[in-house]
């Protein structure tokens, strides 16, 4: 099987983004995998690398194409200028303007098939939002580079994903724009990543309320009862198995997160509060519904750490496993999808294992046990139930069920 080509892009290089490339990429286990290409600058790789204490003997591979990247080195396109002054933790003009740069680069090799997936280091909104990029972040400008409708924002790792009806918007605006299609197409879009990209066969969502207590059935508020529980409900009709809405507090407070596949949230910070406090150390933020694969460590820029040569790098190689594996499940799942008659195998396996590396790693039976007993201590009913009840018993109760 050939190794993948990884496009890496800098970031903003005030920040941590060269230490944690350099880091991970200092283990020669990873070339095994893939074959990396960082859209960056030789100069301030090298300023940073002579502060990494283990990486005296790391050098990268300065191509201009990536045709010419070594299997076994880590390859390096040189896409801006050399002559640029270095600021840790400093968010400047010219790192933001880097930031850019970098990212176009890749981006056009990406499109040009030169590169297969992408991984992008943390940017600074504030240094990115001008007249020369005209975007809040990586999501946006992606979905409009690939002429993809609707991205989702979805963070993984083994053991939590979380997907958002609103990215990066002022929670003035969330109740407006979560309305019943903006959920319902959010539900979708995590099935079909679920399946397709890692590998989960008949995933389990469950969709988190807006108000405190999930609306208290409509006492704080009418968002559940009028637009999220409609949504549910209509992806029951799709044959979609989307549970809820689940008060957050209660929901990931006692684990029962841990029983479904993926969550969907309402906004920004009532998925990624959650999610960070959880799986810092391993999740990725990747964006789904994308034509192409892409993939960033789930932090930010690290200007309050930037030079100190603190920054762990397990989210950045999480990210490169990710987008790895990622787009190996894509070339499955399109093989069987082309193929119907092998389809079956593909089932079977992922109920046997629970999925790929970065798919759940309980069997298809055991999530079903789970789920059962959630909604069996929440509202008297079986698995089997009728999901209009099910919504109905959990709206009402305004709270996660509690675990055994």
């Amino acid at each position: 099987m050939d190794k993948i080509k990884v496009g890496i892009t800098h970031g903003d290089f005030n920040g941590i983004s060269y230490e944690i490339i350099i880091k991970s990429l200092l283990d020669p286990r990873i070339f095994d995998l893939c074959t990396p290409v960082v859209y960056g600058s030789a100069k301030v790789a090298g300023y940073y690398k002579g502060m990494i204490p283990d990486a005296e003997g790391f050098n990268f591979n300065v191509i201009t194409d990536p045709a010419q990247a070594n299997p076994k080195r880590a390859n390096m396109i040189v896409c801006v200028d050399e002559n640029v002054k270095i600021d840790p933790g400093q968010p400047t003009v010219i790192s933001g303007q880097y930031a850019i740069a970098s990212l176009n680069a890749a981006v056009r090799d990406l499109k040009a098939g030169k590169i297969d997936v992408l991984v992008t280091c943390p940017i600074n909104k504030k240094n990115t939002t001008g007249d020369d990029f005209g975007f809040i972040g990586h999501t946006e400008y992606l979905a409009a580079q690939f002429g993809d409708a609707e991205p989702l924002m979805f963070m993984v790792s083994d053991v939590l994903k979380v997907g958002l009806v609103t990215m990066h918007i002022p929670l003035s605006r969330v109740p407006g724009a979560v309305t019943t299609e903006a959920v319902l197409n959010h539900i979708r879009a995590i099935k079909r990543s679920l399946e397709r990209d890692f590998n989960i066969s008949g995933p389990k969502i469950a969709v988190l309320g807006l108000n405190p207590h999930a609306g208290d059935d409509g006492l704080l508020g009418p968002e559940e009862q009028d637009v999220i529980i409609p949504a549910i409900q209509s992806a029951k009709y799709e044959n979609i198995l989307a549970f809820g809405p689940f008060a957050a507090d209660g929901f990931f407070g006692s684990g029962a997160y841990r029983k479904f596949d993926a969550v969907l949230a309402m906004y920004h910070d009532q998925g990624l509060a959650p999610f960070k406090a959880l799986t810092f150390a391993d999740g990725v933020n990747f964006t789904a519904g994308l034509s192409v694969v892409r993939t960033s460590p789930a932090h930010g820029v690290g200007f309050d750490i930037a030079g100190k040569m603190v920054a762990d790098a397990s989210p950045m190689r999480a990210a490169i496993y990710q987008a790895i594996d990622i787009y190996r499940n894509r070339q499955v799942f399109d093989e069987a999808a082309a193929n119907p008659l092998q389809h079956f195998s593909k089932n079977e396996r992922n109920n046997a294992d629970g999925g790929g590396r970065g798919g759940n790693r309980r069997g298809g039976a055991d999530r079903d046990a789970d789920v059962a007993d959630l909604l069996k201590d929440t509202s008297d009913i079986a698995a089997t139930a009728d999901t209009n009840a099910a919504v109905a018993a959990q709206a009402a109760t305004g709270e996660a069920p509690a675990t055994e």
